[in-house]
C-alpha cells in the first residue's frame, strides 16, 4: 500500500500546475508509478517528465543498450516497480528474454556481447562500489564517446532515482508486470 495517496487524475493536481499533469499524461497515457508520487511537487514532477523525454527522444545511445543499463542500475536498486516497467521498455527495444532473465538474476554477463557485458558490468560497479575499473570504461569511452558515456550514466542514474521513490513510496508492481525474485 503506497506511503501517500497516490495522484492518478489530472483533477488532483492544482490548476496552476495540471499542464504538468497533462504533460505525462502525454508522454504516459495515465499517471502511473513514481509520478504519482512526483506530481505531489509539481514542479519537480515538470523536471522529471523533462528527463523521461531526453530519454526517450533525445539520448544518443542507442535504445536496446540503454535498456541494458537501465535493468541493471533497477535491477541493483531492487525496485520491483520500475523492474516492472523496464521489462516492458527493454523487450519492445529488442532486448532477448535470455539477457532479461540474467539481469532479474543478477547472472553473470560473461555470455553477452562485449557492449553489453561492459554496459551491465559499467553500471553494476558503479552502483556497487561508486567507481568503475578503467578498461570497461575506456572501451565504452574509446567506441562511443564523451558525450554517449555522459548520456547512459546519467540516464542509468535517473533510474536509480526512480527505483528509491517507488521503493520508499511503496508504489505497488501491477499485477501482470515481470516479478523480481523474493
Amino acid at each position: 500500500m503506497p506511503r501517500v495517496p497516490p495522484i492518478s487524475s489530472k483533477d488532483q493536481v492544482p490548476a496552476e500546475h495540471q499542464h504538468v499533469a497533462d504533460d505525462i499524461l502525454g508522454v504516459f497515457g495515465r499517471i502511473r508509478g513514481p509520478f504519482s508520487v512526483f506530481l505531489n511537487s509539481p514542479k519537480l514532477a515538470d523536471r522529471m517528465i523533462s528527463l523521461v523525454k531526453f530519454n526517450r527522444n533525445d539520448c544518443i545511445v542507442e535504445a536496446r543498450l540503454l535498456s541494458h543499463a537501465a535493468l541493471a542500475a533497477v535491477r541493483e536498486r531492487e525496485s520491483a516497480y520500475v523492474w516492472s516497467a523496464q521489462v516492458g521498455a527493454a523487450r519492445r527495444n529488442g532486448v532477448p528474454e535470455a539477457t532479461i532473465d540474467i539481469l532479474r538474476a543478477k547472472g553473470d554477463v560473461s555470455g553477452l556481447g562485449q557492449d553489453e557485458r561492459d554496459i551491465v558490468n559499467l553500471i553494476r560497479q558503479l552502483l556497487r562500489t561508486n567507481r568503475c575499473d578503467y578498461p570497461v570504461f575506456n572501451r565504452l569511452n574509446g567506441k562511443y564517446g564523451a558525450q554517449w558515456m555522459v548520456e547512459l550514466i546519467t540516464v542509468a542514474h535517473n533510474f536509480t532515482v526512480l527505483c528509491g521513490v517507488t521503493n520508499a513510496f511503496e508504489v505497488a508492481v501491477p499485477p501482470d508486470g515481470d516479478q523480481l525474485p523474493s
